[in-house]
This record gives structure tokens, C-alpha cells and sequence, in this order.
């Protein structure tokens, strides 16, 4: 078991998105646009997809890896903190899942 959280993550992302974009991937997909990360969270997420249908446990991890990261690349760019989300799906299993849907389609 690793003790390395989200949390370690989302500093570390944090920290290099205020590196030079020539000396850092995170701080040069942001330079890029909103619409950069996004698409990269998009197609990891795709290929996340995929290993799961195909049940390719290895490539799952890593692809898993990957759109959390991006994820987190994408909330840095939008200044919304893990603290956030994290916040967001505590209030959500107060309640059982079929009940938080119900109650979004009102």
C-alpha cells in the first residue's frame, strides 16, 4: 500500500503548473487552453474505457493514472481545489446513489 494521496497529487500538479510551460507538461497544457487539458482528460478517459472492456488490469492502472492527473490538470485550470470535489461527493453519499440521481433530474 502507497501512503501517496490525491492530495500529494494535486500539490504536485499545483507546484508544476507554476513552472515555466518549457519546463513543465503541466504548465504547458494549461498555457494551452482550457480546451487542451480537457481533451487529454477526454481521451484518457476513452482509453481508461477501453482497458476496462478489455479487461487489461495493467493498462486499466495506468490509464487510471492518467485521467486522474489530467483530471486534476483540468481542475488547477479552473481553479477548483480537490478540496472541492472531494467535498462534492461527501454531501453525495449522505444518500444513497439512486436517490442523489433522482433528486439531480428535478
Amino acid at each position: 500500500m502507497t501512503s501517496f494521496t490525491l492530495d500529494d497529487l494535486a500539490r504536485i500538479v499545483a507546484q508544476r503548473a507554476a513552472a515555466p510551460a518549457t519546463e513543465s507538461y503541466t504548465a504547458k497544457l494549461l498555457s494551452e487552453g482550457p480546451a487542451k487539458a480537457a481533451k487529454k482528460l477526454g481521451e484518457e478517459a476513452v482509453e481508461a474505457a477501453l482497458a476496462a472492456v478489455q479487461g487489461d488490469r495493467q493498462n486499466l492502472t495506468a490509464e487510471a493514472a492518467d485521467v486522474l492527473y489530467h483530471l486534476l490538470v483540468v481542475l488547477q485550470g479552473a481553479n477548483i481545489p480537490l478540496s472541492e470535489v472531494m467535498a462534492e461527493l461527501e454531501r453525495r453519499t449522505a444518500q444513497s446513489g439512486l436517490a442523489e440521481k433522482a433528486a439531480r433530474k428535478s
